[in-house]
Formats: structure tokens, C-alpha cells, sequence
């Protein structure tokens, strides 16, 4: 295979440290980007001598943040002259934590997890363009499936700092609601780049065994909740695995606007009016995701928030 360049956001840790390890190591150009770079230079450092791949670079990236956006893709179209791969790995889930807004007073985790990858994704677009075999791939999350309960919405409310004293602020729920509104914007955005000949899909993951550190981010209580499903969940490598198939493989080269679950099968939208064995095995299971995700108007108030959030980086025919 031709090494390809990918950009892999949040490589330092977790999943997306497998990926990095994983492109680097099948001789691929990874763009680790980060936003603590002390952080992430050993990460860098251990995973170019593992591979003996000289082309592991690290950029600095807070995805929350425009200004770092912007700041990043001007420093890849310098240096680059086409992307073939995006991964929109990182994302915020702070549990417990206050309400907080980003550097744009944009509610932290819907700044992180949403509208960060529409604005990447939007700015690294002439770049894709020109690979060619043009793909992104969101990294979603099973915590959609509270949706497949109809009486669960997407609250638009305090997006902005509305309510910074919210009493019903969670950042469970704010994570829950960022990775639904993720997986629309896939959706509007396959359509959206389509003509370009960029392929956006999302990949709905069951959980990764977590590290100390990452266990060490959640309340004690549920700390303890936490260690016990580590026992179950899959190393981040399997995840890794997946990320690199799917933005490989021929097999998915022509796919689009699809959410694979964690075998790397596509996902169909949930039956809402089957009764209640259907809802247990549609609960239960990994072949469907809610069908909520296919509301048209709420697409649409996700696809116009971020535009209006992001204005002054990029301007949209539509």
C-alpha cells in the first residue's frame, strides 16, 4: 500500500495512541495532534523508535479551541500538500466536573466533541480533496443508545453559557448528547463533501480498557464502577485495529455516511414501533443505532449551530 498520511486528533493516549502505533507501524505518515505537547513528545518519541518510522509527526491541536484549529491547518497546508486520512479521535468526558466553557464560550464538551471536528474537518477539506482515496472517521460512542428511549432530546439549551449554575448540569449528558450530535453531523457532512469525493463515516465504540490517568478524571464512586468494567472491555488496540481498516481497506472504500459498531459492520437505524423484546434486543445489541440520529430537523439545528459558532473560520453555501 502507498503510505498514506493520516491525522489522528488526541494520539497521545488511549485509542488514539494504539492508532498512531498502528499507522506507524504498516509505514504510514502520522500526524499526532495534541494538545499538551510535553505530554505527548515521549508518546511521540516511543512510538517512531518502536516502528523505526521516522515519519511520526507531532502538532499541537486543542480541538475545543478555533484559534488552535485554525493555527494547526495552516501550519498541515504548509507543510502538506493533500491529507488521506482524518480521524476525529479526541474528545472531552471530564465526569463530574463544573460546567466550563472553551476559549470560544462554547460549553466545553460540545465545543470538544462536535464542533471542533466540524471546523478540522471543514478547514483540512481542499487537503482531503486531493488524496485519492479521501476518507474521516469520527469516533463515536454505545452512549447513544439512551436515545432509542423516544422520550431522550438533544438539549440545545446552554450551549452557550445560558446557565453556567445549572443544578441539572452533567457532564454524562453532555457527553451523551455531543456523540449523538457527532454522529448526525457524519451524516450531513457525507452528503456535504460528497461531490469533493471525501468519504465521512462514524464508528460507534463500546468502551477501552482505561488507563490510571483516565480513571483518575471520575469521582471515586463511580471510579469503582469504572475498574470493574475494565475487566470487560476491550485493550485500545482493537479499536485501533478498526480505525485502520476502516480507513484502509478497499472493502470500505466507497463507503459514505455510514456508523459501523465494533465488528466494523454497518449499522441500520432502529425499529421504534417493534414492542418490548424488540427494544430489549435492539438495547442489548450492536446492529442498530436510534433513530433519532436520522431526525432531519434536528440534523439540521446541530449542522446550523456549528456553522454559527464557526463563522468567522468558514463560510457555507449551504
Amino acid at each position: 500500500m502507498k503510505p498514506k498520511r493520516v491525522i489522528i486528533t488526541g494520539a497521545n493516549s488511549g485509542i488514539g495512541k494504539a492508532a498512531a502505533l498502528k499507522f506507524a507501524e504498516e509505514g504510514h505518515v502520522v500526524i499526532m495532534a495534541c494538545r499538551n505537547i510535553k505530554k505527548s513528545l515521549p508518546v511521540q518519541q516511543e512510538i517512531s523508535k518502536k516502528t523505526n518510522n521516522s515519519s511520526v509527526l507531532l502538532k499541537k491541536l486543542d480541538v475545543s479551541t478555533f484559534n488552535s484549529i485554525e493555527q494547526f491547518c495552516d501550519e498541515i497546508k504548509q507543510e502538506f500538500d493533500h491529507i488521506d486520512i482524518l480521524i476525529n479521535n479526541a474528545a472531552y468526558f471530564n465526569h463530574g466536573s463544573d460546567y466550563k466553557l472553551s476559549d470560544d464560550d462554547i460549553e466545553i464538551t460540545f465545543a470538544t466533541n462536535v464542533v471542533g471536528p466540524f471546523l478540522l474537518t471543514h478547514l483540512l477539506k481542499n487537503l482531503l480533496s486531493r488524496s485519492d482515496d479521501p476518507r474521516v472517521l469520527n469516533a463515536g460512542s454505545n452512549i447513544i443508545k439512551h436515545f432509542l428511549n423516544p422520550k431522550k432530546e438533544i438539549d440545545f439549551s446552554n450551549l452557550r453559557g445560558e446557565n453556567v449554575n445549572d443544578p441539572a448540569h452533567s457532564v454524562y449528558i453532555n457527553y451523551r448528547n455531543s456523540k449523538m450530535a457527532l454522529l448526525m453531523l457524519t451524516f450531513k457532512m457525507a452528503d456535504f463533501f460528497k461531490p469533493e469525493g471525501i468519504k465521512v463515516n462514524s464508528i460507534q465504540i463500546n468502551g477501552a480498557t482505561m488507563s490510571e490517568e483516565s480513571l483518575q478524571k471520575i469521582k471515586p464512586g463511580w471510579r469503582i464502577i469504572a475498574r470493574f468494567q475494565n475487566l470487560f472491555f476491550r485493550p485500545p488496540e482493537y479499536t485501533a485495529d478498526l480505525y485502520y481498516r476502516l480507513c484502509t481497506s478497499i472493502e470500505y472504500r466507497n463507503h459514505t455516511g455510514i456508523q459501523f459498531n465494533h465488528r466494523a459492520e454497518l449499522m441500520r437505524p432502529a425499529v421504534t414501533e417493534g414492542g418490548l423484546l424488540t427494544d430489549i434486543k435492539q438495547a442489548l445489541g450492536s446492529d442498530v443505532y436510534p433513530s433519532y440520529a436520522d431526525r432531519k430537523d434536528i440534523t439540521e439545528i446541530v449542522w446550523n449551530r456549528c456553522r454559527e459558532m464557526t463563522r468567522e473560520y468558514i463560510t457555507l453555501d449551504s
